[in-house]
């Protein structure tokens, strides 16, 4: 069982490596897939799947290198190509600076959305079948245990290397080596593959690497600096997308052209309005450090600059023309602005909000953006909070539609209940200035309060403030538009026909000649809410930064492993495991992970533990004692994998009902998988 143990960890390792470098690299590489993260997440949960099925079956080991090819190879080609959307209900801010002017022009984001989702799930399918395999190995000649102990081993590993490899700033051609070295453990005894796996693997480098026009990888992005020969000023460009742009802002600065002189008179502009010149200042999403400079120029006495990408942040240090981060009046904090705000007691003469659009998803399973969380009505409290009495708040924004003006104008209106003085011009970099607080106040006592009144009553009905359980920005209206049922509808059936042609007893399942195993179905569900949740409310405590995302996922993962040992070592009875279920999962929503935020970090971390383990565990101690009865393991894995795809597309309905009304969704499905079983006989029921 040595060689059994080994082949298991190893594959359950190159499972997760390969995962996180697919969720990684396809967004640098395919603009649109950078707003899409999760789905591509998806995708590897049915890749898995199909493999899992097919335990037993002809080998496909011979099918993974090729896959992985077929990818790269498509993933270049989908690379060239400018992918547009006009009917989107969400703004996706795909712009493609590092392609040629006559590069071709697609008008639908769908087509390299589901083409990759495709690709990679085909790239999971054999690992898959080699995981699933070596487990009954262990379920015949040892046990179950061992075999789930070396499997979430692995796949620990996985995450804790690949986190390293984000931290060391490594590049996809080190990602896809590491996993494809590992994996090479499969092919070492097949003689006739050894030779085809690695030309195949060695193909697959040289395409990743032809495909890579990244300077570096930070954390987030792929990372491009464009700078003009003979001029200071740069460019950041983010998975090719214009992302910052770094200027000589200080008066004195000589300008380039009469573009750079209105970005700086954009950037001074607030400034006039002050009858003093700024204290202690704080710049959240600091960037490279074009706000820092502008303060420093402005006299600000002290200059707190907030990024949390230390890619940008390390660029802004080495490269910008008016090095304002080697200031002594500057100091710089790597982390998120929400956890910086959080964990801060200091006040500020002056706080501001730099050009901030994130361009990318918080984590791979969730539809929330990286900044989401900085435009909510409780982020722009507790800035107010951090405000001296006297202080002010300075919003940059670049508005690409109307309903985002509105819903930006009302948020500042909601916090500091006063008019915005709001200035709408193009100034290069963003086209709106938000400023609020008794800095810039125009209105006093009365007349304040009925013009701001009055001003609510003027916003579109349907311009919903953001908070932290509805925060997206950059939607149109609440709900679910047509062109994410569409995905929705599309990636559905996708999962249905994948299943039905990888399996007969899940294609006579399908088509009702099998009974259908609800209850799997519906702890996959549930189960995949349970996690999208947890890391979302986590990164919203502890600062969505890729450290807390790695952390929570690996979290979960140990919380699993100790439900498996449990069950196995001690299991508790079916009733008392889904009573706790329930009642964790009603504790969980009636305690908003907001109040977390109150504690110090020690009785953080271990509430947050609590919060996040506890629902977790029971869910996967119930799971252990459903699954553990299933008499065709295969049919019961492949509902089980259908109910996952499919509550990572109820993801979606965050959108319409809200971040913690998931909770309740997954609550529902729960129950009703236990309503089901209590029809059953009594004797599974104990």
């Amino acid at each position: 069982m040595r060689r059994a143990a080994i082949e298991l960890l190893v594959a359950s390792f190159v499972v997760l490596f390969q995962e996180l470098t697919i969720i990684r690299w396809l967004p640098g590489q395919v603009r649109v897939l950078a707003y899409f993260p999760n789905l591509i997440l998806l995708s590897a949960f049915l890749g898995l799947g199909l493999g899992c099925l097919r335990a037993g079956r002809r080998s496909l080991l011979w099918a993974w290198p090729l896959s992985l090819l077929l990818l790269a190879t498509v993933t270049l080609g989908l690379s060239r190509v400018v992918f547009t959307q006009n009917s989107a209900s969400e703004h996706l801010w795909l712009l493609y600076y590092d392609l040629a002017s006559n590069a071709p022009v697609v008008p639908d984001v769908r087509l390299p959305i589901v083409l990759s989702f495709v690709l990679s799930v085909l790239t999971f399918v054999p690992l898959g079948q080699i995981v699933a395999e070596r487990l009954r190995l262990f379920r015949a000649r040892s046990s179950s245990l061992r075999g789930y102990c070396w499997d979430i081993l692995g796949s620990l590993l996985g995450v804790i290397a690949f986190s390293a490899c984000s931290f060391a700033g490594s590049s996809p051609p080190f990602w896809f080596l590491v996993f494809l070295a590992a994996g090479f453990l499969f092919f070492v005894t097949h003689r006739s593959l050894r030779l085809a796996y690695v030309s195949a693997a060695a193909l697959t480098l040289l395409i990743v690497g032809a495909g890579d026009r990244a300077d570096r990888y930070s954390p987030y992005y792929a990372i491009t600096v464009d700078r003009t020969p003979g001029r200071l000023d740069f460019a950041v460009l983010a998975n090719g997308s214009l992302h910052q742009h770094a200027l000589g802002l200080k008066r004195a600065d000589s300008v380039q052209s009469a573009e750079h002189e209105r970005t700086r008179e954009g950037y001074h502009l607030p400034y006039h309005l002050l009858d003093r010149p700024p204290g202690k200042t704080l710049v959240l999403g600091a960037g490279t450090g074009n706000d820092v400079a502008v303060l420093l120029d402005e006299g600000a006495e002290s200059v707190d600059a907030v990024e949390i990408d230390p890619a940008i942040l390390e660029v802004g240090r080495r490269m910008h023309p008016d090095d304002p981060y080697g200031s002594p009046r500057v100091r710089t904090f790597n982390t998120d602005a929400r956890s910086f705000l959080n964990g801060t007691e200091k006040r500020y003469d002056l706080i501001v909000f730099g050009t901030l659009d994130s361009m990318t998803r918080l984590s791979a399973l969730s539809n929330v953006r990286l900044d989401n969380f900085v435009y909510t009505l409780e982020c722009l409290q507790a800035a107010r909070a951090h405000l001296t009495p006297g202080g002010g708040v300075v919003m940059y924004f670049m508005v690409a539609a109307d309903y985002i003006d509105s819903r930006l104008a009302g948020l500042v209106a909601e916090v500091f209940g006063e008019l915005p003085l709001i200035v709408q011009e193009h100034y290069g970099l963003f086209n709106r200035i938000y400023m609020a607080g008794p800095a810039f106040v125009a209105q006093k006592g009365e007349d304040r309060r009925r013009a701001v009144a009055d001003f609510l009553k003027r916003l579109p009905a349907t311009t919903e403030i953001p908070t932290d359980d509805w925060p997206y920005l950059y939607l149109s209206r609440r709900g679910i538009s047509g062109f994410y049922l569409a995905l929705i509808g599309i990636f559905g059936s996708l999962a249905v026909l994948g299943v039905s042609l990888t399996s007969r007893e899940m294609r006579m399942s399908l088509r009702g000649g099998r009974q259908a195993d609800r209850e799997m179905f519906l702890f996959g569900l549930a189960f995949l809410l349970l996690e999208t949740k947890a890391v979302t409310g986590m990164n919203l405590v502890w600062g969505a930064t890729w450290l807390t995302s790695a952390i929570v996922f690996g979290s979960i993962l140990l919380t699993i492993l100790l439900a498996t040992v449990a069950t196995e070592l001690r299991p508790i009875p079916w009733r008392a495991s889904a009573a706790a279920l329930v009642g964790s999962l009603l504790a969980v929503y009636a305690c908003p992970v907001e109040l977390l935020l109150g504690f110090a970090p020690a009785a953080r971390l271990a509430f947050s533990l609590v919060y996040v383990g506890i629902p977790i565990f029971f869910a996967a101690t119930t799971f252990a004692l459903l699954f553990r009865e299933r008499e065709d393991s295969a049919i019961a894995f492949g509902w089980n994998v259908l109910g996952a795809v499919a509550g990572g597309l109820l993801e979606f309905l965050s959108m319409a009902i809200g971040l913690r009304a998931l909770f309740l969704v997954a609550l529902a499905a729960y129950l009703t998988a236990f309503l089901i079983r209590l029809r059953m006989p009594a004797s599974r029921n104990a």
